[in-house]
């Protein structure tokens, strides 16, 4: 979908003035340690997966979206995914405790402490072993599609309609436009560089040049 989320090439927002990795925290403030864990403990309930979860942020307001700290719109997806899958209701997340009785429904897996950990040190590898023909090779000139899906999506809205050259083919990957527990679509996953003045246009610098990943259903021969 296209939302305040997918910021790149979105001009006046201001400059980024990152904090040096060695002066900034891994967390600013408790409350953020928090809201990082209660997202990936209630992930491991196996009701969504992280292509939901990066949507589920996506499709706030926004006005909403944008006024939000990073740990504030994970926590507003978070929310969004305990309504929608019915482990919570709106009345119990405002009055910050069950209203009605408890019930696990053997459908639910709760992690325990060590399994939530072996998981997290897991990780979730996209990569797929699956017998998928690239339909591009290095060099190939491809254009990404003009298209403006109702869902989620990881083609960035500046690369649509341009051209770029493939660079480099990762594999077979998880397609996250598809992506639910129940649907798991391997498709190629290409890197595609793009140079400036093709993505801006005459203001664009032409000795500048953007390097994006973007999986084959995105792209067409150019």
């Amino acid at each position: 979908m296209n939302g305040a989320h997918d910021l790149g090439g979105m001009q006046g927002l201001g400059p980024i003035n990152p904090e040096p990795e060695t002066a900034e925290p891994v967390f600013h403030a408790d409350w953020e340690r928090k809201v990082f864990s209660l997202t990936l403990a209630t992930a491991l309930l196996g009701r969504w997966n992280i292509d939901m979860g990066r949507y589920s942020r996506e499709r706030q307001h926004p006005v909403t979206y944008l006024s939000n700290t990073y740990y504030e719109n994970w926590l507003a997806g978070t929310e969004t995914l305990l309504k929608e899958s019915g482990l919570v209701t709106a009345e119990e997340l405002a009055a910050g405790k069950p209203l009605t009785p408890p019930t696990a429904p053997d459908t639910i897996r709760v992690p325990g402490p060590e399994q939530a950990l072996n998981a997290v040190k897991a990780g979730g590898p996209a990569d797929l072993d699956v017998p998928v023909e690239p339909r591009f090779a290095v060099g190939d000139a491809v254009r990404v599609r003009n298209f403006h899906p109702q869902g989620h999506t990881r083609a960035p809205r500046y690369t649509r309609g341009r051209v770029g050259v493939v660079q480099r083919l990762h594999g077979v990957h998880i397609y996250p436009d598809t992506h639910t527990p129940e649907v798991t679509e391997g498709h190629p996953l290409y890197s595609v560089r793009f140079e400036g003045d093709e993505l801006w246009g005459p203001d664009g610098d032409a000795r500048s040049a953007v390097y994006a990943d973007l999986w084959e259903p995105y792209l067409e021969p150019a």
